[in-house]
């Protein structure tokens, strides 16, 4: 750094940059010397690796202290400023330095940025040694990076920085500035939720409040009039929209209603499209509730049908009603297992023809061949049923529908009993039910 470089302002999140990996908040699970990270630092030896975690938590920290910690030459790359040309540079510069006996650690930020061809062009230069990749993304590696990349690196989570991690910088900020920040406790623990685990961003609205007089001391509403909240990490295209929907979906199958409602109004607070919640709200509903509750369907239809009437925000309530009275519903999967268990049938068994029986005769021909003959007219019969098999002759019965105990699937399940048991009394009295008269094509 020259002298004008050391003289010119620099933001307290530099400053406070930490200068060793004990003084790095938040990932221990990571950086302790029984963590893979501090174990590979004392052994003096590190492999390829993606950080994985969203902003602010110190991925770029951590690649250059552990270059540091190795001996290695660290040299930083941006995915979004950088290409093939600047590559080879420094993998030129790499090949130099390790003739001379020095290895080079590639920190490459926002890797996902590069595009397949660029990631693949790492992978020669990852493999002969030349240098140690150290790639940061906050965006899921399995769906943005190469599988043979990743098969040459390992992956490691960095954690969002929670209340105790965020709380050590607030107290390094007010000991490097000499001062307490001007807040009463409550706005301290509104300032620390504000962050939303990202500690660049603590520190820039640090930053600002040490610019304050020392009183009064600001209250929770004062403070947020005076600082900027920061947006909810969310991306409506990638990884956090994929969970919270996730979230959503497995909240409102464990029938935790209020957990549900507070991840339907994540998803809204972050700019969700209530359309996108509104299909999702429909496909659980028949899903996950079924015929347990046959009027779940119905009311998810309802509330989607309510918010393209009504628009937001009063179309959101509807939304809200939905997602109560899908958590409260009783569940049951058995529609959504009966029907992939009927496609894999249909896959496996081809083309069979329906049984002749249940086959109309509109021609003579038809009726020669069988077509109809033995069809019993189920209203004709006492009890409304007449037990035929509908299955393919070349194919077993199967019971693909198999109703829970709960709701009102507890009803089908004693009807489909007793169904059954006439199929068996029919299938005992076959030649005499046979001898009833074969319908036809317009009693159907």
């Amino acid at each position: 750094m020259t002298l004008f470089e050391s003289q010119a302002p620099r933001p307290l999140a530099d400053r406070l940059r930490p200068q060793t990996l004990s003084e790095v908040v938040g990932q221990d699970h990571l950086l302790a010397p029984d963590a893979p990270l501090g174990r590979m630092v004392a052994a003096g030896r590190l492999v390829s690796m993606v950080l994985w975690g969203p902003p602010g938590c110190g991925k770029t920290t951590v690649a250059r202290l552990l270059a540091e910690q190795v001996d290695l030459e660290f040299v930083p790359l941006s995915a979004v400023f950088s290409g093939v040309a600047d590559l080879r540079k420094v993998f030129d510069g790499a090949r130099q330095r390790r003739v001379a006996g020095r290895g080079t650690l590639l920190f490459i930020d926002e890797i996902h940025r590069f595009n397949r061809s660029q990631q693949d062009g790492f992978l020669p230069h990852v493999e002969d040694g030349t240098v140690t990749l150290v790639g940061a993304t906050t965006e899921n590696p399995s769906f943005e990076l190469n599988a043979a990349l990743l098969s040459r690196a390992q992956v490691f989570v960095l954690n969002r920085l929670d209340e105790a991690a965020l709380e050590r910088l607030l107290l390094r900020a007010e000991a490097t500035a000499g001062q307490p920040l001007p807040l009463e406790p409550d706005a301290r623990r509104a300032l620390k939720a504000m962050a939303d685990g990202d500690g660049r961003f603590l520190l820039n609205l640090v930053e600002d409040l040490l610019a304050l007089p020392a009183s009064p001391l600001l209250d929770t509403h004062r403070l947020m009039a005076t600082v900027q909240r920061r947006a909810p990490l969310y991306d409506k295209a990638q990884d956090g929209h994929y969970n919270l929907i996730s979230a959503l979906h497995k909240a409102l199958r464990s029938s935790d209603t209020d957990a549900a409602l507070y991840w339907l109004a994540r998803m809204l607070t972050a700019g969700e499209d209530p359309r996108f919640v509104a299909r999702r709200l429909v496909r659980f509903a028949s899903e996950d509730v079924g015929l347990a509750d046959p009027s779940a369907l119905l009311q998810a239809v309802a509330a989607w049908e309510t918010y393209e009437r009504l628009g937001s925000p009063e179309g959101e309530l509807a939304l809200a009603q939905c997602v109560i009275y899908l958590g409260t519903a009783p569940k049951s999967n058995a529609v959504y297992r009966a029907f992939n268990a009927a496609m894999a049938a249909a896959r496996a068994s081809g083309s069979l023809m329906p049984p002749k029986h249940i086959l109309n005769a509109p021609t003579n021909l038809m009726k020669t061949l069988g077509y109809g003959a033995g069809y019993r007219y189920d209203h004709d019969l006492p009890d409304g049923f007449s037990g035929q098999n509908c299955f393919p002759d070349n194919l077993e019965r199967h019971e693909f529908y198999q109703p829970v105990e709960r709701g009102f699937e507890r009803d089908i399940r004693r009807r489909l009993e007793y169904w059954a048991r006439l199929r068996r009394r029919a299938a005992s009295t076959e030649p005499a039910l046979s001898t009833r008269r074969a319908v036809e094509p317009r009693d159907i």
